[in-house]
């Protein structure tokens, strides 16, 4: 079986061996037993399915959220030589039906299938007479109410697998999720007995980073310059901002499209597909857009606004680079943007499928959530330590490869001044016990004569100006370092207040010292963009994978991959049996498209003799 996996894995995949966890859930799942998978974007989750698809009797069921998902991976899938197809509802009657028939036939060994079809009549007839071996869950963290992206439709699959007469072995992936939704993942799915398998969630190849620019358009359009042959995905909290950054960057010249759930769905279709076939460089998208997203060569990804939670930033960061290839995660972060978080997540209807209570709950566990992803906004350690830390993994101090480890850094003693904002708030809370907000205490200490401060008596306090003449975004910052230091405490709410902590008076009484690090952003020089082996020869590459795209009409890493090519430009390869040493290229792929390949390549080593 060990050397029939392997041929496999070769023939369709273009892979010579497994990367790190396929190996052992793929066995797992062949010997009938169900897994919990939680592997990083871009690490392979789909072959741990697919391969033992192909290898046992019957029909593999892949339940999916999206249909771009659907759509991307059997497109891959078709290309690679495998029969698949997919159940949503962009399909018609007419062409559900054939589905349907074909796959009662045996035409189809992976069938993908939206959620909400599992409880249809059609479905469960179909499903009645069908051989359905396996049945694989991704984006498992769906189903998990304390998930970011919680969707009802994921509590149906349970019932499916109940209803099965021969209970199918179920394989459950996901690339986000805490030991919380994990547990809820195993139960809601009624695993038997899982290999639980996590790979871990370092990305070593995305360069992670945190900017606070004081134009972020001007920064934005800066950083996509020095990335001029790299497509990106730059996220904004609202469409209104949305509109904005996308009609800002087309009047500066960069091919950007839109995406968020104000548009038509078939504009938003439209210009999805103009991101992914490479006629748009640069997707300018709510968070709606993403989730399932199989576009591999996406080379950075931008965050315009904070997003709400470190899953949603892991997540979306992590559509960047999944072909392998470096890739860059840049952060703008302003102030303005924790409160824009907190009103979105305070006003949101919440999930109907929810009672009160748990609507409620799920609102108390998303304003934790958004406290942590400030907390890495905020930081001056290590950003790649702060997210492997937040879903429990170690990891060394500093990395070397995030802006935070690659900048200069300065440290300062600021405990005087941090006894003298801690005092403010102690005054304030001692006069108001339901407490001031940030902006205001920062007034108080700067000696504002505003209005709101006269009328809240705040200038009869004896810390009033006791910061005087202070840079407003540096007490900004030294405010945040005592939260994150845990001296202060910012309540949840659409009106965050701030209040002491029993660990303040260790600065206030005790001697404790508080150190400052200012963090001097990296030389706005340096770009990640993937470096081929030969950039002339990656380049030829290119431009023949982009012309045989349009020709077929798919998108171009469907052809092959950034990394792909980037081992062809090095390896240059003179005939078939080179080409398929070539990592990513499977026999399917080679004998379609190896002559054009080994074609360009002959003309391209031509040209330099002569």
């Amino acid at each position: 079986m060990a050397a029939q996996k392997l041929e496999l894995l070769r023939r369709c995949f273009g892979y010579s061996e497994f990367r790190s966890g396929q190996d052992e859930l793929t066995d797992a799942l062949l010997s009938g037993r169900d897994v919990l998978g939680v592997m990083p974007t871009g690490a392979g989750k789909s072959i741990c399915y697919q391969l033992p698809a192909l290898l046992m009797r019957g029909i593999t069921l892949v339940v999916s959220p999206l249909i771009s998902l659907m759509k991307d991976q059997v497109s891959a899938l078709t290309q690679s030589g495998v029969a698949a197809a997919y159940i949503n509802s962009s399909l018609t009657f007419a062409q559900y039906r054939e589905v349907l028939r074909r796959a009662q036939s045996g035409a189809y060994k992976i069938i993908y299938v939206a959620p909400e079809r599992l409880g249809t009549a059609d479905f469960l007839d179909f499903a009645e007479h069908a051989d359905i071996s396996m049945l694989a869950v991704d984006e498992a963290h769906c189903i998990s109410q304390w998930g970011q992206d919680f969707r009802p439709s994921y509590l149906k699959i349970a019932d499916f697998i109940a209803s099965r007469a021969r209970r199918p072995v179920i394989g459950a992936f996901t690339a986000t999720a805490t030991d919380e939704v994990k547990a809820d993942i195993e139960r809601l799915l009624q695993l038997r007995d899982p290999l639980r398998l996590t790979t871990g969630f370092d990305r070593p190849n995305l360069y992670f980073e945190v900017a606070r620019p004081k134009n972020k358009q001007s920064c934005l359009e800066a950083f996509i310059a020095r990335h001029p042959q790299q497509s990106g995905i730059v996220y904004c909290a609202t469409r209104k901002a949305v509109e904005k950054v996308c009609a800002d960057l087309l009047d500066h010249g960069i091919s950007a499209t839109r995406y968020h759930a104000g548009l038509e769905d078939e504009e938003r279709q439209e210009n999805q597909d103009a991101f992914i076939y490479d006629r748009a460089r640069v997707m300018v998208a709510t968070n709606a857009f993403g989730m399932g997203i199989d576009k591999s060569n996406v080379g950075f990804v931008v965050h315009y606004n904070m997003p709400k939670s470190i899953e949603n930033y892991y997540q979306e960061a992590g559509r960047a680079g999944r072909d392998g290839e470096k890739a860059e995660c840049l952060l703008l972060f302003s102030r303005g943007d924790v409160q824009t978080a907190r009103l979105l997540i305070t006003n949101s209807s919440g999930n109907e499928a929810l009672s009160e209570l748990e609507r409620e709950q799920v609102t108390g566990r998303e304003l934790q959530r958004l406290d942590k992803m400030v907390e890495y906004c905020t930081t001056s350690g290590c950003l790649r330590a702060a997210l492997l830390g937040y879903f429990g993994e170690s990891a060394p101090e500093r990395c070397g490869n995030c802006g935070n480890c690659n900048s200069e850094r300065t440290e300062r003693d600021i405990t005087v001044e941090a006894q003298k904002i801690l005092s403010a708030v102690a005054r304030v809370d001692s006069k108001y016990p339901y407490g001031l907000g940030t902006t205001l205490i920062m007034k108080l200490l700067l000696g504002s004569s505003e209005r709101r401060v006269i009328q809240l008596g705040l200038d009869t306090l004896p810390t009033y100006g006791a910061l005087r003449g202070t840079n407003q975004a540096q007490l900004r910052e030294w405010i945040d370092l005592l939260i994150t230091e845990g001296c202060l405490q910012s309540t949840g709410g659409e009106r965050p207040v701030l209040h002491l902590t029993p660990e303040a008076g260790e600065v206030l009484f005790h001697g404790k010292k508080v150190i400052y690090t200012a963090i001097k952003p990296r030389s706005a020089e340096r770009s990640a963009a993937p470096a081929a082996a030969d950039e002339g020869l990656f380049g030829a590459l290119k431009a023949l994978r982009m012309s045989i795209a349009r020709e077929e009409n798919v998108p171009a890493y469907i052809i092959f991959t950034n990394a792909a090519l980037t081992d062809m430009a090095a390896k240059r390869p003179r005939s078939f049996s080179e080409l398929l040493k070539v990592s990513g290229v499977g026999q399917v792929k080679a004998k379609r498209y190896g002559k054009a390949f080994l074609d360009e390549i002959a003309r391209y080593m031509a040209e330099e003799r002569a």
